[in-house]
Formats: C-alpha cells, sequence, structure tokens
C-alpha cells in the first residue's frame, strides 16, 4: 500500500464515475485489483461509498488525468504534496516487562527504596516498570507479600539497565539541595602523633622573661654636701 491514495476505493469510485480511465490505470493507482474495479463499476463493490475527489485532496492533478485518459498504457502518477506535516511524537509507554519477571518486580522496588531513598517515586516508577499504588504499599510495608520480599538490583534482574539507572540517580542528586556535612573533631594525622618531640634551644631570656631594667639606688642620688649647705642656712636665719 506504498504510494496509495487516501481512501482508495473512495478514490477508485471517484475515477470510474467522472474519467474515461481504464480499469487497469485506476486499480494500478488505487492499490486495488482490476476485477475489483470492475465491481465498482457494475455497482457489485463499494456500494453507498461516495467518491473522493483526488483533485480537491492534491492526490492527482487534470493534467495528470487528461494525460492518462489519452494514453491508455500510461499509469497514474501520485502528486507530491508541497506541504510536509511533522510526525506526531511517539508518547512512551509503559516499560514492558516480561512475565516471568514480573514476579521479581516487588523486590527491586524495595531495593530502589532501600539504596536510593533520593528517588522519586515517579523515577522508581520508570526504572522498575510498576504502579504507584504497588510502590506506595511496598514502602509503607502494606504489601500482601512485605514479609517474603528480598530486595534485588533491577539491573542484575534486567527490569532496567545500569544506564538508566545512573541516569536517575544523578537526575535526583542534582535536584536534591547540598547540605554540608560537619564533620566535628577529627584525628590528628599518625605522623604528627608519633614523632618524637624536639628539643628546642631557648635562651635565658625565653625561658624567664626579660630582666626589668635596675632602678638607680636613692642614697646615689643624694648630694652630702647640698644637704649640710641647707642645714647651715636653716641655722644662720634662727640666730
Amino acid at each position: 500500500m506504498n504510494n496509495a491514495p487516501l481512501m482508495p476505493k473512495a478514490t477508485a469510485v471517484w475515477l470510474v464515475e467522472n474519467t474515461s480511465l481504464t480499469f487497469d490505470q485506476i486499480a494500478n493507482f488505487c492499490k486495488l485489483h482490476p476485477l475489483e474495479v470492475k465491481g465498482i463499476a457494475d455497482g457489485e463493490v463499494a456500494t453507498g461509498i461516495k467518491g473522493h475527489d483526488p483533485i480537491t485532496s492534491g492526490q492527482l492533478t487534470r493534467e495528470e488525468i487528461a494525460a492518462a485518459e489519452k494514453d491508455p498504457h500510461r499509469q497514474l502518477q501520485l502528486a507530491v504534496s508541497k506541504v510536509r506535516l511533522p510526525e506526531p511524537p511517539r508518547k512512551r509507554g509503559a516499560r514492558y516487562t516480561p512475565l516471568s519477571r514480573r514476579q521479581d518486580r516487588p523486590n527491586a522496588i524495595l531495593w530502589l527504596v532501600r539504596n536510593h531513598p533520593e528517588l522519586k517515586d515517579a523515577q522508581i516508577m520508570r526504572l522498575a516498570g510498576t504502579t504507584k499504588t504497588t510502590l506506595q504499599a511496598i514502602r509503607n510495608r502494606t504489601h500482601w507479600n512485605s514479609a517474603a520480599l528480598t530486595p534485588a538490583d533491577p539491573v542484575t534482574l534486567g527490569l532496567c539497565s545500569q544506564i538508566d539507572l545512573d541516569f536517575e540517580v544523578n537526575r535526583a542528586a542534582k535536584d536534591r539541595p547540598h547540605v554540608e556535612e560537619d564533620h566535628g573533631q577529627t584525628l590528628m594525622p599518625a605522623e604528627t602523633t608519633t614523632r618524637p618531640p624536639q628539643e628546642e634551644r631557648r635562651t635565658e631570656a625565653e625561658v624567664f622573661g626579660v630582666a626589668p631594667a635596675k632602678q638607680p639606688d636613692a642614697e646615689e642620688d643624694i648630694d652630702v654636701h647640698s644637704v649640710f649647705a641647707s642645714l647651715k642656712g636653716l641655722k644662720v636665719k634662727e640666730d
């Protein structure tokens, strides 16, 4: 059905009713059997189907039909559309899990919940191919088989690839706010604690401190002659 027009039977009905093309030409263009086109002309096939004009839809041109009517051996060529419609984006559906591995899915969910608590519910659902109801039941230990579950790596089970797991973990790490860890006091390196003490040479001034400057004695500062001179002056005044 490659290069077939839209609504082949409706197009064949219109060509039979409105052109003088041969059955082979119409059958080749509409990808039908010549006997089926003959049945359309006889009213035995496609009864009640309204003809579709290929000229209006841009699948054929009047010149192409006129040239084919003049030459019975000429085959109709589908007109190339000048407008290219973008392909619709393919939606990524749920991950398919084989029946033989579906029983291991709860174990993979439990492994992700315990080893990667930073992952969001949507990320775990993508990796394990599960539903939110099952995920919440395993997280809250309300699953019907919660007592018998054993954590298992989903990569080992074949539920996801290591690349997908690393991508989701790194993505969750980027979304998580950065928290500085307080390591507190740490042990000193062994080189420092096992190193023998070295004797340091210190001066007497460093050990006992700098001695204060010696102050002159008060007796040395007294002039004896000046003292006696002042006493003689006092005796003269009394007389």
